[in-house]
């Protein structure tokens, strides 16, 4: 078997109806994985499963509709998941928001409040409400989606780049409770990829220009170029990587 086979397995992968997490659930049905597609939207959600089952076979895709803000919402989608499907293997906290975009001197106590709760907090349940079966099997892969953003400042994403430092720590935190478990938890920093939710910082020429002529690759990342990454992560291939940040950004960083 590959060392990359996610065969057997079932994946769940928050916000993948489009962009990253998308193509995190495309990429691991085509690794064998049984995959449930997680969004707010069931009939976004539907569509992606549908898709799914008619490239690789009915069963490999349901559909479970969950807003990330809801604490009812993440557990139900768990506890459906698992009764559908029999077991998580594979956790992908991939969905996220950035109601703001600005100086964090501007930002609205409830805007910053919705930012850490949705990306940090919401990650702490969903991990939690899935984490103990994994315990019991002695097996299991949680990968949170961060952003390169959680490794430095910014003038007009600061309050998200501070909910994705903490991500950071939430996995390495996680690794060393898990671990002895046989549970891994890692984290994967995308640079600027192309996607709905990151239009803002590439739809602008002029913007553009600046960050890919900052960047060794002189381009900016394709939502399957993370999706790699999370199938590395979830899979053999990574066994023995944990509370790890995987920097995927075309070399921005360096």
């Amino acid at each position: 078997m590959s060392l990359f086979s996610l065969a057997g397995q079932v994946a769940v992968v928050t916000g993948s109806t489009r962009g990253i997490g998308r193509a995190i659930a495309e990429r691991m049905a085509e690794a064998g994985a049984q995959v449930v597609i997680s969004s707010r939207k069931a009939e976004a959600c539907a569509e992606v499963a549908a898709g799914i089952e008619a490239a690789h076979g009915a069963g490999r895709a349901i559909a479970i509709p969950a807003n990330i803000s809801s604490k009812e919402d993440l557990r139900r989608l768990v506890e459906q998941a698992t009764a559908q499907l029999g077991r998580i293997d594979v956790l992908v906290c991939n969905a996220a928001s950035n109601p703001y975009y600005g100086p964090l001197a501007g930002i609205a106590d409830e805007q910053f409040r919705k930012i850490l709760e949705n990306n940090v907090i919401a990650n702490h349940w969903l991990i939690g409400f899935t984490a103990p079966q994994m315990i019991a099997r002695r097996s299991g892969a949680i990968v949170i989606v961060s952003s390169i953003g959680g490794l430095r400042g910014s003038d007009v994403i600061g309050a998200y780049n501070i909910s994705k430092a903490a991500d950071f720590q939430l996995a390495r935190n996680l690794a060393v409770e898990y671990g002895p478990h046989n549970v891994r938890v890692n984290c994967i920093a995308p640079g600027l990829i192309k996607t709905d939710f990151a239009k803002a910082l590439w739809e602008d020429p002029a913007a553009l220009k600046k960050r890919t002529d900052a960047t060794p690759l002189r381009r900016i990342g394709e939502p399957d170029e993370i999706a790699g990454a999370a199938i590395f992560l979830a899979s053999r291939a990574g066994s023995f990587v944990t509370g790890q940040a995987i920097v995927v950004d075309g070399g921005v960083t360096i």
